[in-house]
């Protein structure tokens, strides 16, 4: 069986859980992890334990990579995405929620074309993708995503403005407007509302609620969409990452399919 060579950008809590489920994969194989300076003694502790074959590097070479795999957020995708796209090499994208930034969609898209190659954005954390962009091509009137996530899994974020996340009694609505204010304001816990959007409507057409909610222990996501489709509503409970609340494990698993489908005989 050919091997496919990969790229990882990205060696946090994401790009770690990746390694860790690609060990098994006689088709695939980890040729480069890329991480910034800082973080490269980190990598090398964790590749040694995973992906022993792996070189540790601040760039992604310039040779034997067939396919990137982008886990680690906006600066990633500037400083190693657009230019692998630009040389010929395919990628996939795990942070879509930093395509909210203003014509870096339009940068990736331009890239691939002139590298003749594609840019994969990834579902991520939510299902339904698929037929919500099919929707989109009959005509979509109306989208709406809520996230619905324990207080903790919004600690670091603007929702802490104000009140006390820790002492949250009841359900509390700490965001409403468009997707693209979503990820701007919530990067690291609206890449879902990013897809959902890209996929639909657009960042400014889609509607999104961020919800605190400690009565749930689970990231929960719900797609309402209308259009002359008909209509459909999706939700999902996902578990969070054990490494990061505010990620949920179906990230993960959904960036391993992505990459298994590159090699996989038949692709579903």
């Amino acid at each position: 069986m050919p091997v496919l060579n990969i790229a990882l950008v990205g060696c946090g809590a994401i790009g770690t859980a990746v390694l860790e489920l690609l060990r098994a994969d006689a088709g695939l194989r980890v040729a480069a992890i890329v991480v910034p300076g800082s973080s490269l003694a980190g990598a090398r502790a964790v590749a040694q334990r995973l992906a022993p074959g792996a070189e540790v590097t601040e760039a992604v070479p310039s040779q034997g990579i067939e396919l990137l795999l982008e886990a680690a957020g906006h600066a990633a995708i500037e400083h190693h995405v657009l230019p692998a796209l630009r040389r010929g090499v395919p990628c996939i994208v795990a942070s879509v929620g930093a395509l909210s930034a203003p014509g870096l969609a339009e940068a990736l898209e331009a890239a691939a074309a002139e590298g003749g190659t594609q840019v994969q954005l990834i579902p991520g954390a939510i299902g339904g993708i698929d037929a919500l962009a099919a929707a989109r091509i009959g005509g979509l009137a109306r989208v709406r995503y809520t996230g619905r996530k324990p207080p903790r899994a919004w600690a670091g974020t603007p929702a802490e403005q104000g009140r006390q996340l820790d002492a949250l009694a009841e359900a509390t609505v700490i965001f409403e407007g468009s997707a693209r204010e979503a990820a701007r304001l919530y990067p690291k816990n609206a890449n879902v509302a990013a897809t959902v959007s890209l996929a639909g409507l657009g960042l400014d057409e889609t509607q999104v609620r961020l919800i605190a909610d400690p009565g749930v222990s689970e990231n929960v996501h719900t797609v309402e969409a209308e259009g002359a489709f008909g209509s459909f509503e999706l939700t999902m409970r996902n578990q969070p990452l054990a490494a990061n609340p505010k990620t949920s494990a179906l990230t993960v698993y959904s960036a391993v399919r992505a990459l298994r489908h590159r090699v996989a005989p038949l692709a579903v």
